[in-house]
């Protein structure tokens, strides 16, 4: 084991640093003020050490928290117009650099249990992990090491700041350093009592509660309002901070921090942005960029929702309730706090160029699942089954530069994250048994044989969904968990339908794909891997 003490020569340089960055922080310092915080970074720090070939690089892994494919470089504007809208030259730049992912899928859309799954590299089912209430190590116990353990186990400095596991159970990941990086804003958490609502859902929900108030209303108070058991209202509030005094914005200095600290040997450092987690509150800048009037509203189907199974979609009255207007406004908020996301990928990116650690260190950028935009007869937030809840997106770039401006169509999924940074790190497999494929040849060869099929699954309304995704086809079972009473499926041509506005299940329009299908399903992942 390495010594955690390592850097503890540097207490005074530290200290001074992080004086200039509070200062920095209050007095809202621009770009220009960041450049120099980090000149002084740069030439405070240890040198950098010199990479050769065989050296095992560092890794920066970014992930952000209820992110779908609103991306200019995916480019979905053609068949998703409510995706089209947000600017993030940042993550273009980082895709323009790497590999983008066409296809890359979560193993569950809620934070918790994908949070669990890809750092554990093991599926929902082996986990017994679908809520935001129970830990892996509930289940399996200390044996499981989570993938920034692995890396310390083979001498990496780990460190994660913001929201990387789920909440409380951070502790339960050994980390060298672990923290959240908190500003002033209440808002950063939902669970924290202090929340305080964006001031136009007064009109999304009638004023039936105050927006307003200077003490604000607990989640709990929220829910009860809108009578909801779970998830939020749509809400959404421009500030006055500077972008760097957000959580989200406090991370990326923090993160900056650890990698100027540590760039003398090998890290694994997560940053763990929160946004564009409801509520949507960020500086008034971000959502200047973002016309309400520009915004286009997700396409509709005549008769959409009359064949998506109950436990298929989660539509509340109030979200039925939202007039063109709102809509338009939740959108035009959702975008901001990308745009905003986006800035903060920009400065560790900066960052790594300034401290020489660019072609040294693996980027990845991915979130934990997607989100709706009102799709579906008004769908918001996530854990449907939909392409817009389990669809991701995923890029990964290569500090020699080889997997700059590919692209794959390749179905990967989260769970293959794990053997992904290990196997490019040069690390031996972990004593358990990863679920996940490495995709290592891929970034090599994006056109190469790959999965015939991925997998996600979820528990709601009292249904167990399980999902097979294709190239072609979506199809999903919904069991009831009780043991009684009629499966429900869902079988979508993508091709033909990408929006998945038809269920060919219904009616049996067709029963021998949805047969062939039903049984892959129930074959599982290990028969879907490349050959």
């Amino acid at each position: 084991m390495k010594n955690r003490n390592v850097w503890a020569s540097f207490n005074s340089t530290v200290l001074v640093l992080s004086i200039v960055l509070f200062s920095s922080i209050v007095q809202g310092a621009a770009r220009e003020s960041q450049d120099r915080t980090m000149a002084l970074l740069k030439a405070s720090a240890t040198p950098t050490r010199s990479f050769e070939p065989g050296d095992r690089p560092n890794v920066l892994f970014i992930i952000v928290d209820d992110l779908n494919l609103a991306l200019r470089t995916y480019e979905q504007s053609a068949i998703r117009p409510q995706w089209a809208t947000a600017s993030t030259p940042n993550i273009d730049q980082l895709a323009a650099e790497g590999m983008r992912f066409e296809h890359a899928f979560v193993q569950t859309p809620l934070c918790n249990p994908s949070r669990a799954s890809f750092l554990s590299g093991l599926r929902p089912d082996t986990l017994d992990v679908y809520n935001g209430s129970t830990w892996p190590r509930h289940k399996i116990g200390d044996k499981l090491r989570m993938l920034p353990e692995h890396f310390d186990d083979h001498g990496y400095f780990t460190a994660r700041v913001g929201k990387v596991g789920h909440n409380r159970y951070e502790h339960a990941i050994s980390w060298d350093v672990s923290e959240f990086a908190l500003s002033r804003e209440p808002e950063f958490l939902l669970h924290f009592p202090g929340y305080l609502p964006g001031h136009d859902l007064s009109e999304v929900r009638d004023n039936t509660w105050t927006t307003g108030s200077e003490q604000g209303m607990s989640r709990a108070q929220v829910l009860a309002a809108t009578g909801r058991p779970t998830g939020l209202p749509l809400s959404w509030r421009a500030t006055h901070e500077s972008p760097r005094m957000t959580p989200d914005g406090t991370t990326a200095n923090r993160i900056i921090q650890l990698m100027a600290q540590n760039r003398d040997k090998p890290f694994f450092i997560a940053a763990g942005f929160h946004k564009p987690h409801q509520p949507w509150v960020g500086p008034a800048a971000f959502f200047e960029k973002h016309a309400v009037d520009a915004i286009q509203l997700p396409p509709t189907s005549a008769g959409d929702t009359e064949d998506i199974p109950p436990p298929a979609a989660e539509i509340t009255p109030d979200d039925a309730a939202h007039t063109t207007q709102q809509r338009k406004q939740a959108i035009a908020a959702y975008h901001a706090m990308v745009t905003m996301t986006d800035e903060y990928v920009g400065q560790l990116m900066r960052a790594l160029d300034e401290l020489e650690l660019s072609n040294s260190t693996i980027i990845v950028f991915t979130s934990d699942h997607g989100f709706h935009l009102g799709e579906h007869g008004g769908m918001w937030r996530k854990r449907s089954q939909f392409d817009e809840s389990i669809r991701v997106p995923l890029i990964v770039r290569l500090p020699d530069g080889t997997s700059a401006g590919k692209t794959t169509n390749a179905l990967v999924e989260l769970v293959d994250l794990y053997p992904t940074l290990a196997d490019l790190s040069g690390l031996p497999k972990p004593a358990h048994q990863l679920e996940g494929t490495s995709f290592k040849s891929l970034l090599n060869n994006p056109g190469r044989p790959w999965k015939s099929a991925a997998f996600s699954e979820s528990k709601r309304e009292g249904y167990h969904g399980r999902t097979l995704r294709t190239a072609t086809h979506r199809y999903t079972e919904w069991t009831p968990l009780s043991g009684d009473g009629r499966v429900l499926t869902e079988l979508y041509d993508l091709a033909n339908d990408p929006l998945e506005f038809n269920n060919l299940a219904e009616g049996q329009q067709q029963p021998t794909l949805a047969t062939s299908l039903s049984k892959r399903l129930s074959a599982g992942w290990q028969q879907a891997l490349p050959q």
